[in-house]
């Protein structure tokens, strides 16, 4: 049984080192060997949560290509490769569940027989797109670029602590607190 444990605990280091080598270096044979490990075991990971084998392998190239991208914030004292990897492709299948739950949008029926929106409609929309850019402006730097990401770049709380290091917690708290200085600079 000891054995076991070391033989794990050295695999996880050869792990880590070849992650290091990816992030340090961009070692491009080292992610061969962690694709070649990691895409099998996600996309299992993925169809175990229900997904279909076709969108589990997409998903699962999807997920070891952003270990390529974002290899930078890998922080060995932070989590384990093993952990990174499955918590992206948690990420993954969480924003998946979520797309395939959203309603398709319905079209917009601006009434009349003719199908262009009212002038003063558009002209209002401009306005509040003008007030909200505005008040975007005057947020804190940290803050307005936790919200692009969020409602732009449509990022869970969890993939936005992820990009950048920072804690869960602090995302959620500046996110808070943007969307109230813009509701307080909009109402």
């Amino acid at each position: 049984m000891a054995q076991d444990r070391k033989v794990s605990k050295t695999e996880e280091t050869n792990w880590a080192a070849l992650m290091l080598a990816v992030r340090d270096r961009q070692d491009r044979a080292a992610f061969a060997q962690l694709f070649r490990h990691f895409a099998p075991r996600v996309k299992a990971f993925l169809m175990k949560a229900g997904t279909e084998a076709a969108l589990a392998e997409d998903c699962a190239q999807d997920v070891l290509a952003t270990v390529w991208q974002k290899a930078h914030l890998f922080d060995p004292s932070r989590a384990s490769v093993a952990t990174w990897v499955f918590t992206i492709a948690r990420n993954r299948r969480i924003d998946i569940a979520r797309r395939d739950r959203r309603p398709e949008p319905e079209a917009l029926d601006w009434g009349g027989d003719s199908h262009e929106p009212d002038q003063a409609d558009v002209y209002e929309a401009a306005q509040e797109t003008r007030r909200l850019t505005d008040a975007l402006s005057t947020l804190p730097e940290a803050q307005r670029a936790l919200v692009a990401r969020a409602f732009y770049g449509e990022l869970s709380h969890s993939e936005i602590a992820a990009e950048t290091g920072l804690p869960l917690g602090t995302i959620k708290s500046r996110i808070r607190l943007a969307l109230d200085r813009l509701r307080a600079k909009m109402s």
